[in-house]
């Protein structure tokens, strides 16, 4: 149980929290909670060296401070304070422990993607995803391209965008992707999705591409390097835990980036076009058993 509980402050939100626990702070950790006050977005998204150096003092106050708010760790606080700032309702513990039913976990990971998808939702730039969509209405052939749980999204996307009557791969192994990439010429587009945006494999077949006159957009969780060689940047932030008991929420985001995309990119497309989408998909529901078997 977190202390905030313990002390009767489970109806806080973290900033109230911090508040209310101000004047029994310790002085070095006050210069923590003045930082997390002033510009609690900043905090958000610094590493845990970042807001040491900002509030200039040692890593370990910071941690410090975390416990004497009541968090179980530095993520856990930076979960907590974006419930405050994205969704302003009150934080639940949402860090989780070996001892909570499944009860808690099933409610602690629903807050958890919840908050982290509000975020990335406010922090999306609507005209990038407006040029992806210019761009893919108008390509000859898409290929997806990513690894491990960008991997998953690609053959996500893969899945979706033949319906519109383009060609579309999403090759899983490092040389196939570059082969597939030196391939590739004006009129075809690469969909490269990474959350760190930093695997090398990954930008060199970007740079290939992009070489050969193929037009490029990325998925990144930040401002990455992938995305300096990219015509189009899609940055999708989350607060991407890697607690050992925490889900990938950085995939639930971008699979949801894929779902806007390939929206938006069925709206341009002709009713004739539409109209047979619609046909197969009827008889696609024709093809399931109905009733008891």
């Amino acid at each position: 149980m977190s202390q905030a509980a313990v002390s009767g402050e489970s109806g806080l939100n973290i900033l109230e929290v911090i508040s209310r626990r101000y004047a029994h702070l310790r002085r070095s950790d006050r210069k923590v909670a003045d930082l997390v006050i002033a510009d609690p977005a900043s905090v958000l998204r610094a590493k845990l060296a970042d807001v040491a150096a900002a509030a200039d003092v040692s890593e370990p106050t910071v941690m410090r401070f975390c416990a004497a708010i009541g968090c179980a760790g530095f993520q856990d606080f930076k979960i907590q304070l974006a419930q405050s700032l994205a969704l302003g309702i009150s934080p639940t513990q949402s860090a989780i422990t070996a001892d909570d039913p499944p009860a808690d976990v099933a409610t602690k990971i629903f807050d958890y993607a919840l908050t982290s998808l509000d975020w990335a939702r406010k922090k999306l730039d609507p005209a990038a995803i407006a040029q992806a969509v210019d761009m893919l209405s108008a390509a000859r052939r898409i290929e997806f391209m990513g690894f491990g749980a960008s991997g998953i999204v690609a053959r996500d996307a893969q899945q979706k965008f033949p319906l519109f009557g383009v060609p579309c791969g999403a090759p899983t192994d490092a040389h196939q992707q570059f082969m597939t990439a030196s391939m590739l010429g004006p009129g075809d587009v690469v969909v490269a999705i990474s959350n760190t945006g930093v695997t090398r494999s990954l930008i060199e077949i970007v740079r290939k591409a992009k070489e050969n006159g193929a037009q490029t957009i990325g998925i990144s969780g930040s401002q990455s390097a992938i995305l300096r060689y990219c015509d189009v940047g899609i940055v999708v932030e989350t607060l991407e835990n890697t607690d050992l008991y925490t889900p990938t929420i950085s995939r639930i985001a971008a699979l949801v980036i894929i779902d806007i995309l390939s929206t938006c990119v069925a709206l341009t497309r002709s009713t004739e076009h539409i109209k047979r989408v619609a046909d197969m998909k009827q008889h696609l529901t024709e093809m399931r058993v109905t009733g008891s078997l």
